[in-house]
């Protein structure tokens, strides 16, 4: 009886301290796991496709997270990539969805929503055969918002905060807030990041 090998999971960090506490973390879960001190040591080692996710922080020297979500698509290299980012960076951090990435995750996060952001990476990735589905899918979960709710989703895909979509649209950022939970009901969604996605899916972003 053959016993499924590990996922393999790679983590792209600049800090040494942050790889090794995230490699502990998830070698405990099961995984196996590679460690980059920077996304050109990640493309150099040749192993790209040898994994079944990636772990990137969005602000690296030589080249960024974001930078390295556009070179991996731009070499064809289909993974699910889960961007670890900063408060102040979470504009960032949607555009890497916007373009490709799964996922991200704001510092400081729970070990337990890290390793279930990991999971359904994974589980996406063995997916990917069902992206037209997909597309109907979330096509279809567009369609029950209000015009009202589309532009609020517009902006809040493009990272903006409350404050800001209310100034665009001139209500208060209650107002806004009101919307948002109402399509965020609507979409399914438990947070910007799943939006992010379900609008990619249904082949709105170019």
């Amino acid at each position: 009886m053959n016993e499924k090998p590990p996922a393999r999971i790679a983590i792209i960090d600049d800090h040494k301290s942050i790889r090794m506490s995230l490699r502990a973390l998830l070698e405990s879960a099961g995984f196996d796991v590679g460690d980059f001190e920077s996304a050109p040591a990640f493309l150099a080692s040749g192993e790209a496709s040898a994994f079944d996710c990636l772990l990137v922080d969005v602000h690296m020297p030589e080249m960024t997270g974001l930078e390295l979500q556009e070179e991996i698509t731009r070499r064809g290299v289909s993974l699910p990539l889960i961007i670890i980012t900063g408060q102040g960076d979470v504009p960032l951090a949607v555009k890497a969805m916007r373009i490709g990435a799964f996922d991200f995750l704001e510092k400081p996060f729970d070990d337990e929503v890290l390793l279930e952001s990991i999971q359904r990476a994974l589980s996406a990735g063995r997916q990917m055969a069902s992206r037209q589905g997909d597309a109907k899918t979330a096509a279809a979960l567009l369609e029950r918002l209000t015009g009202r709710e589309k532009e609020v989703l517009n902006l809040l895909t493009l990272g903006e905060t409350n404050k800001i979509i209310g100034h665009h649209l001139g209500i208060s950022p209650r107002t806004v807030e009101v919307h948002r939970a109402r399509l965020l009901e609507k979409m399914g969604a438990r947070n910007v990041a799943d939006l992010v996605r379900t609008v990619r899916a249904a082949g709105l972003f170019q």
